[in-house]
């Protein structure tokens, strides 16, 4: 009886498994059939050319545009940390020919930081893929006498306030990864808000500013050249694409912070549509080329479902909303 119980078990299981597959080739077959996109497409980057989001919006477009056989154009609309472009994003017709690329910093940590924000990541915007996730780089001028966390905060200490850090504005990734890191090592580092992170860079390598916590992208070509230097990365472990240049972690215990950036496209916008959008993104980022693309840019692809990518925000969102709290941490 028991053997029989178990057969019947094994018999439900495989015809289980098949049904399992069968609905996952006629969704794939639906996919596949709907006819988008039928025209151009618009992915909006809410901060100005040549930072972290537009160097990866440009190489994701670029692809994806290659993918769908339709052009993909990048629509930088800098402006109040993200706020500006990705309100124009939320108020777009919810067809699918209007992406956000988002990041941490627009859709967890500006919730987060601003009660009086234009838009809510959750009300306003369906979320369609995480595309990737990378650590945030520690660069300091040339000039500042500091080559290691641990010169960092020893010179931090000895003149609080003094010295200052560079963002792309306030509630932006490079603005929280910073007061985190301040609370970490209980230093006193002055906020010079940027309007994106490629101003920033520019002040860093000019000496006006005396370090950043970039993302990888815009700061990587920077370091090969020379023209800043990099003292740390954020992840847990060191970053492949900068083998030399130790974690935080390594001098203050337990210390990561990850960058990351998705897709989202209006809310009501057609379920049908997001899964089109999200197996075209998906197959993008298997793409030999990208995958290169990304690993020179310090970025490492991480495409999920659209609910993963939606449970991420909302975790993110109450991460960030007790750190907020927690650390008292203001908007400019």
């Amino acid at each position: 009886m028991e053997l029989r119980m178990q057969g019947q078990a094994a018999a439900a299981g495989v015809l289980m498994a098949g049904l399992s597959m069968a609905c996952a080739e006629l969704h794939a077959q639906r996919v596949q059939a709907i006819a988008f996109p039928e025209k151009p497409m618009r992915m909006i980057v809410p901060f100005p050319p040549g930072g972290g989001n537009d160097i990866v919006g440009r190489a994701v477009a670029q692809r994806l545009s290659e993918t769908v056989g339709q052009q993909v154009v990048v629509d930088n609309r800098p402006g109040a940390g993200g706020v500006v472009g990705v309100t124009i994003a939320a108020q777009a017709v919810p067809d699918g020919y209007t992406m956000l690329l988002g990041s941490v910093g627009m859709l967890a940590h500006n919730p987060a930081l601003k009660r009086d924000l234009a838009y809510s990541p959750l009300r306003d915007f369906a979320p369609v893929a995480l595309l990737v996730t990378s650590p945030m780089l520690i660069a300091v001028s040339p000039s500042l006498p500091v080559k290691t966390v641990s010169d960092l905060v020893a010179l931090a200490k000895a003149s609080p306030g003094k010295l200052s850090y560079a963002s792309a504005g306030a509630g932006s990734s490079l603005h929280m990864t910073a007061e985190l890191f301040l609370r970490a090592t209980a230093t006193d580092i002055l906020h010079v808000p940027y309007k994106g992170a490629s101003p920033a860079l520019v002040d860093l390598m000019a000496g006006r500013v005396d370090l950043i916590f970039s993302t990888m992208p815009p700061a990587l070509a920077q370091v090969r050249a020379g023209k800043v230097r990099a003292i740390a990365v954020t992840s847990a472990k060191r970053a492949p694409a900068l083998p030399d240049v130790p974690a935080v972690a390594e001098t203050v215990k337990g210390f990561e912070v990850s960058n990351w950036q998705g897709i989202v496209v209006p809310a009501k916008t057609p379920q049908a549509i997001i899964r089109k959008l999200h197996a075209d993104l998906a197959a993008t980022m298997k793409l030999p080329a990208m995958a290169e693309t990304m690993l020179q840019q310090g970025q490492d692809a991480a495409v999920g479902t659209p609910e993963q990518f939606g449970a991420l925000i909302r975790s993110e969102i109450e991460t960030y909303t007790k750190l907020v709290k927690a650390a008292g941490i203001k908007a400019d």
